[in-house]
């Protein structure tokens, strides 16, 4: 079995190089193969991916999330493109739309979100999407604004209804550790009715911990409880999900099956 884990801050689990090389390692004995390693600036991005170019398994996504919109960084557009030329830079991510922190006013963060949707479509790179309290504005621009790569709603939030709406879309739906809890009914309802082939998972590390670990810092390697959730709601066996939900990242990163 093996698992990919599509969203993981390797960088705020720990800073020193060392203790992040020994996370992916440990996630690898727990049978997460792959990991995509997530940034929120473009600042953290380049000490993170420096510290990981020796690790196996590890892909990387470089965005400006819409806590960064304040201050993006001199010359963000020009730095983004060329980071995501990097080797092994796999999507434009996270970036989005969170209406719940007042991280600056809404237009600002429509106009960073359009911005960065545009270029991960001018790189034919997926975008990986934040989305809190902002799910009508942020359905609304992708529907225009996505391109034919596609992309992933991180830490999936919203209901059935909404999916239905979004897989209109070429995008896929990831899952975290809060799906491991008994009180999200409606993302275990969303799971039940999505198709098995749009659905990812991620461990959103250190944050969103599955039940089994409630009260310590996630880590890529629980990652199997957010699998298990998954085929306990759609009667499946731990393998065959783990199956299905590698090869769906596979797809979503438009990654060859010997990555």
């Amino acid at each position: 079995m093996q698992l990919f884990d599509t969203h993981a801050h390797i960088g705020l689990i720990h800073e020193d190089q060392m203790e992040q090389l020994l996370i992916i390692q440990l996630a690898k004995r727990k049978s997460v193969s792959h990991i995509v390693s997530i940034c929120n600036s473009l600042h953290d991005f380049e000490q993170v991916y420096e510290n990981l170019k020796t690790a196996t398994g590890v892909y990387h996504a470089v965005g400006v999330s819409p806590s960064e919109v304040a201050n993006p960084g001199v010359n963000w557009e020009h730095r983004l493109q060329a980071f995501a030329k990097l080797d092994r830079v796999i999507a434009i991510g996270e970036i989005g739309l969170d209406y719940y922190r007042n991280f600056g006013d809404k237009n600002s963060q429509v106009e960073l979100f359009i911005r960065q949707l545009d270029i991960a479509r001018s790189l034919q790179l997926p975008a990986i999407i934040h989305n809190r309290e902002a799910g009508r504005d942020l359905l609304d621009i992708l529907k225009t604004r996505i391109g034919e790569k596609g992309g992933i709603f991180h830490c999936y939030s919203e209901d059935w209804l909404y999916a239905m709406e979004a897989l209109e879309l070429p995008m896929y739906f990831s899952f975290a550790g809060n799906i491991t809890y008994k009180n999200v009914r409606h993302l275990h309802e969303t799971i039940a009715n999505l198709p098995m082939d749009r659905i990812l998972i991620e461990s959103e590390s250190p944050f969103m911990v599955p039940s089994n670990y409630k009260g310590k810092r996630n880590k890529p390697a629980y990652l199997v409880e957010t699998a298990q959730a998954i085929a306990d709601i759609k009667r499946m066996s731990l393998e065959d999900t783990a199956q299905a939900l590698y090869e769906n990242s596979l797809r979503a990163f438009h990654l060859p099956e010997n990555a």
